[in-house]
């Protein structure tokens, strides 16, 4: 197959999947890795695709590498966040059994929920501080604490919650993708993340407009698995995939 039309053929697969892998184009292409990779590298360098590790992501979506400490998150889109958590506490009812995830917005969530009857469940260390200065009846999940965000993941937290059935659940997020749904840079937070949605009637994702086509390493669940609580959204796609709540 001639360059350009392997290249071409590269193109066509992310504007459909969003981003791949080299080990899925060498078998899809029926060629080499070192020869996928030169590909990748000429593509990326006339702006044609973003080069990431292993692999590559269409254009239009943003790779999310790393993840920034509690206090760096914080300090970003305050005043979006501040709004998005208001509504997304003033969906909870006093009869409501509720999962709140750790994150920063979801954090911001907590200082709105004063005196509310919900019983709540946490893997935030920082959230379950909150919650029980607010005088809320408040459960910690058990398992590995990440230093980074201060929030508790892994197996035996994700196992924790296999016993619940929450009413509400209310998750962070690190990128939304109409192609890639809702993913985040951390497998172990990514599982918990996939096990709340499971065990949830309704689950919320609340996400700033930076998060909008913007794709990080797992996946923790399809667009249409949650309702989405943002600022604003731009990407009209996404609303026709899922209830869109904009808090502007």
């Amino acid at each position: 197959m001639l360059t350009h039309d392997r290249q071409n053929q590269i193109l066509s697969i992310l504007k459909s999947q969003g981003s791949i892998t080299v080990a899925r184009l060498t078998a899809l292409l029926n060629t080499s890795e070192s020869t996928i990779r030169r590909d990748l590298n000429a593509l990326a360098s006339e702006g044609k695709l973003n080069k990431v590790h292993g692999g590559a992501t269409a254009v239009n979506q943003n790779f999310v590498k790393f993840e920034g400490s509690l206090e760096e998150k914080l300090a970003k889109n305050t005043t979006a966040k501040s709004k998005i958590a208001k509504y997304a506490a003033s969906q909870i009812q006093d009869n409501d059994f509720v999962f709140i995830d750790a994150g920063t917005t979801t954090l911001l969530m907590t200082t709105f929920l004063k005196g509310s009857k919900a019983t709540f469940v946490t893997n935030g260390i920082n959230h379950a501080k909150e919650l029980l200065k607010n005088d809320c009846n408040t459960i910690l999940i058990g398992g590995q604490l990440k230093q980074s965000t201060e929030a508790v993941i892994g197996l035996v937290a994700a196992k924790s919650l296999q016993k619940y059935s929450f009413t509400k659940a209310f998750l962070g997020v690190n990128g939304v993708s109409e192609k890639q749904g809702y993913t985040t840079p951390d497998t172990e937070e990514a599982m918990l993340k996939a096990v709340t949605i499971e065990r949830s009637f309704v689950t919320y994702v609340l996400a700033d407009s930076s998060k909008f086509d913007k794709v990080s390493a797992v996946s923790f669940g399809t667009v249409d698995d949650a309702c989405i609580i943002t600022d604003k959204c731009a990407n009209s796609n996404i609303k026709k995939l899922t209830v869109v709540k904009e808090v502007l």
